[in-house]
Formats: C-alpha cells, structure tokens, sequence
C-alpha cells in the first residue's frame, strides 16, 4: 500500500511477536529516539527523592531526571540494560506511597492484567506523585496495519500487544483519581520497514503534528495522582435566624420550684421592710411628730 512497506502476507514475512524484536529493526529504532526526546522534557522538570521505571530496558526514561534515587524494574532480563529490581508489576515489592515518578513505556498493552498494574502503581505513588505512560496507538497508521493482520497480512507491530487507546487510559486513570495533566502523539509515519524509506517520509511528522495530531502512531501521557481530603474553612459562624431560634432547657422539679419560690417571697420582704424604714426616717428628719411618723 505504502513504498518501502515491504511484503504483505503472512507467508513471505516472519511476525515479530516480543517488543524487543520490534525494537530492533528500523521502525522499532524510530520509536525509541521519538519516546526518549519526549521522556527527557517530560520528567525534567518533575521533582522528588525516588523514581521509578518499570520494563523497556532499551530505553533510559529517568536519565534527565534529577532525583537522587531512580531505578528500573522489569520482569525479565536480556542484557540491554541493568536492572535493579526484578519483579511482576501487577505485584510491586514497595511500600505503599513511597515513589515520586513512576514511568511506564508500553507496559499496559503487553501486561496480562492492566488493570491491576494501574491499581500497583496508585498504590506506591504519593499523592501527587506522577506517573508517565507511553503506548501504541490503535486509531492510527501503524494501528490499521496491525488491524489488516485478522485479514492474513503479517504483523507488523508485536502481535503479543493488546493496543490500548488514549481515551480508554484516561477513563482509567480518573477512576483511581488521576488527574491527566498532559498528552502527545508523535511517530506519524507510514508502516515502511526499512531506514531508507524511513528517512524519505520524515516529512510526515511535521504534517501530522499540525494537521492530524492525535493520529500519530505512538502516545506519552503524563497524569497526577489526587487525594482528596478535608479542607479547613476557619472559625464556624451561627447565622442570625439560628442565634434567634428559641433553645429548650429541661423543666425544673417540684422541689426546686417551691425553693425559687420561697426565696423570690423573702427577698420581697426584706425590700418592703428597707422602703419603709426609709420612709420612716425621712419624716422623723421633716420634724413630723412620732405618732404621725408611725403612721
């Protein structure tokens, strides 16, 4: 269909089945410089103490990055790149809320269980910590290739991959509280197998960048991990129809209502008793006789 892609059917082409064949040939290269220039902007500027790339020892996700402790982690050994741990991702030896960054190429769609792998990586990330993934993309070039495979061609991506859209990653990142901070698509070159072809349609990425961005063959997205909590408000304020609104004391016992009462009588008295001592007193000041005084 495209120059340079090679022969079509199954029979004339041996299928690529691991990633790591993929990654070999000419295309496999071309990939590899994309995600390792987008990688080195992304996580420059992202701090911390640990970071974390899980798989693809082929590639050097964290060498831009400047936190103190950043390893790599895989489920196998070839030799292309030490390895500091080995280890199954849907099963991560860390503890929980322990990593920074956690960078994961093409991990998704060659793991059993996806989704137990994005629910390993909420789980050791901080909050706010980030997690950058890269892919391949179904609704594009090198996706319709591999979708013309169910008609007899010969794959041409690792036939192993489940592919794994964009849209579909973020609905599953915002279900673990993700927050999608950015993404980008890039590799919007035809299926060619061969460097020379590859070199006379580098003219695509420049127009796919512009014109068709989300079509490129390869994505990176960035999202940020969120906890929601309490927030603190201040001081709590009744409002002037609660200040107002009537307040129910418990009523008094019998006894207690005859004590109030018999103390309201004494001091009745004893205020009677002042005022007409007083009133006494002034009259005897007037010169009023003792008799009429009394009175």
């Amino acid at each position: 269909m495209f120059p340079g892609a090679g022969p079509g059917p199954a029979p004339a082409a041996q299928p690529i089945v691991r990633l790591s064949e993929f990654l070999r040939t000419p295309a496999g290269r071309y990939v590899l410089d994309w995600e390792q220039r987008q990688l080195d902007c992304t996580v420059v500027d992202i701090f911390g103490y640990h970071g974390l790339q899980l798989g693809l020892p082929e590639i050097d996700a964290l060498r831009e990055n400047r936190m103190p402790l950043r390893l790599c982690a895989s489920d196998r050994l070839d030799g292309a790149r030490p390895v500091a741990v080995l280890s199954r991702f849907e099963e991560l030896p860390f503890a929980s809320q322990s990593i920074d960054l956690l960078v994961m190429p093409h991990i998704l769609e060659f793991a059993s269980e996806p989704h137990q792998v994005l629910r390993e990586v909420e789980r050791v990330l901080v909050p706010e910590g980030h997690v950058v993934i890269t892919g391949f993309n179904p609704f594009s070039l090198w996706g319709l290739r591999q979708f013309l495979t169910r008609l007899g061609l010969s794959p041409y991506l690792p036939s192993e991959g489940q592919f794994i859209s964009l849209a579909r990653i973020k609905d599953w990142l915002k279900l673990l509280s993700f927050e999608t901070e950015r993404g980008r698509c890039g590799c919007y070159l035809p299926w060619v197998r061969s460097e020379r072809w590859l070199q006379r349609w580098q003219f695509m990425d420049k127009a796919g960048d512009r014109w068709w961005p989300v079509l490129g063959s390869v994505y990176l997205l960035t999202a940020v991990k969120r906890v929601r909590g309490m927030r603190l408000v201040g001081a709590v304020r009744r409002t002037r129809a609660e200040a107002l609104r009537p307040v129910l004391v418990p009523a008094a016992s019998r006894v207690g209502r005859l004590q109030v009462e018999e103390t309201a009588a004494a001091i009745s008295a004893r205020i009677i008793a002042a005022e007409a001592a007083n009133e006494h007193q002034a009259r005897c000041a007037d010169g009023l006789p003792a008799a009429e005084a009394a009175q």
